[in-house]
């Protein structure tokens, strides 16, 4: 399977109503389900806080399933004392929410986080928007949340990402079906095609990398090598000319397409003639890495945009001022939020709170698929529904990471896939590959090139993005 569902808080209200049989039997397996992970993984003294609907209705089950067990457990109602319980059950709101908790509501959310007790959140942590992950408010902070069903978007998706915990998915019989959103897994990469004993190099998906400058020619290097170990068979690096020296030292392998420049090491937009000709010789582009910030490098990506008939991969620095454009190939843009941002005339922490809107909002303003950056890695393109890719871990919060990324991605849609499966399995590759370097800890962005590989060979399968 290479998706799984990712549940809004519409589309689980829908499945409760297509549920043949009565709400009690959900909230008592609910119930139930919860009380089965405090008891396996958390001992002593239980505080169940409880709000008024079903969420608090499953902490009410849970407590007497608790209590039955040998428990000692408290039920808190109406924001009463919390006392000095070993756990606390958050059974406040669930995925109800939409707005910022009242303000009693609020206070008893700061008294269960200054505890310092491990938090179990039933079906997601109070205060999370469960349909897109965001958090206006006040928020529990969970140790682990318990849900049913399916995981949901507001699990996955940041800032609610850093509130759910670890994500605990209990079957309780409700059949979630198709979502408009989908959590992707590691068999994803079984659609990247491998190299077939009839291959050539040039048929094994060619790339063609665009980009470097003075001081920063490892950039468009990563991207390069990054390509090649994501199993693309022909690789070609067009940077300044000044750096070609220092290209064939780095990388042996690619073909080195030297270019104009200016008295800067910045690429001029009379290098388009020898890219566009290099072009011919690859089946994907990827723009930006290492290019640098000038008008003749904005007028250079647009020129290559207007007459690449391939598929383009915009990174970096090609992301800069970057207007709206026409193309007919496809185009993958992968930005961080910065870079969001400035794409969409806004700021950093406003494309922070609202992920999943700003990148849906980036795919249709582009018309391109978008790849937003982060732990929580977004995938979107005008028409469909957002792809979560959550398998990045922190090793990967380190310079020349995003390059390589790029050269993942600009190699599988040179294999042929189409852009929003390339763009997903690309980051899925990626993030596996920082779970598979080891030790976690100085992880640099070439010590995920031998990650990559090990993620094409199933290293990775029985990692879970939940």
């Amino acid at each position: 399977m290479m998706f799984a569902p990712l549940a809004t808080a519409g589309e689980v209200r829908a499945a409760e109503e297509a549920y043949d049989g009565s709400l009690d039997e959900l909230m008592e397996r609910a119930g139930a389900a919860v009380a089965q992970v405090v008891l396996g993984r958390f001992p002593g003294s239980v505080a169940v806080v409880c709000g008024h609907g079903n969420n608090g209705g499953d902490g009410k089950v849970c407590a007497r399933v608790l209590g039955a067990a040998g428990r000692d457990v408290t039920v808190v109602e109406g924001f009463g004392e919390l006392g000095d319980p070993d756990v606390i059950v958050d059974a406040l709101f669930g995925i109800g929410l939409k707005d910022a908790p009242r303000e009693d509501a609020a206070r008893m959310i700061e008294r269960v986080n200054a505890s310092g007790k491990p938090v179990v959140a039933i079906d997601i942590a109070s205060g999370v928007d469960a349909s897109s992950g965001e958090i206006p408010g006040a928020v529990v902070r969970a140790e682990v949340t318990v849900t049913f069903g399916s995981a949901k978007v507001g699990h996955l998706v940041s800032p609610g990402r850093g509130a759910c915990g670890q994500i605990h998915v209990a079957d309780i019989g409700l059949d979630v079906p198709g979502t408009e959103h989908r959590l992707v897994q590691a068999r994803i990469l079984d659609t990247v095609p491998a190299k077939a004993p009839s291959s050539t190099k040039y048929r094994a998906g060619a790339v063609l990398v665009v980009g470097g400058s003075r001081g920063m020619i490892g950039a468009p290097v990563l991207t390069a090598k990054a390509a090649f170990r994501a199993d693309a068979g022909y690789v070609l690096l067009a940077a300044p000319e000044s750096a070609l020296p220092t290209l064939e030292s780095l990388i042996l392998e690619a073909v080195k397409v030297p270019l104009p420049e200016d008295s800067l090491g910045r690429l001029v937009p009379r290098a388009a003639d020898s890219i566009l000709e290099a072009a011919t010789r690859a089946d994907a582009v990827a723009i930006g890495p290492g290019l640098g910030r000038s008008e003749g490098t904005r007028e250079l990506v647009r020129v290559l945009l207007e007459n690449l008939t391939v598929p383009v991969v915009l990174d970096a620095d090609a992301l800069f001022d970057l207007d709206p454009f026409e193309r007919r190939a496809p185009t993958i843009l992968t930005p961080h939020a910065g870079e969001l941002a400035r794409l969409l005339g806004t700021d950093t922490d406003d494309i922070e709170a609202h992920r999943l809107e700003a990148v849906r909002r980036a795919a249709v303003r582009f018309g391109s698929t978008v790849l937003l950056k982060g732990p929580d890695t977004l995938v979107a393109t005008p028409r469909e529904g957002v792809l979560v890719c959550g398998f990045g871990r922190a090793s990967l919060a380190t310079a020349g990471s995003g390059d390589v990324l790029t050269g993942i991605v600009a190699s599988f849609a040179a294999k042929g896939l189409e852009p929003s499966l390339a763009a997903a399995a690309a980051a899925t590759a990626h993030g596996l590959a920082s779970q598979l370097v080891e030790p976690q800890r100085g992880v640099v962005a070439s010590d995920l090139l031998h990650g990559i590989r090990l993620a094409l060979a199933g290293a990775g399968a029985g990692i879970s993005p939940v």
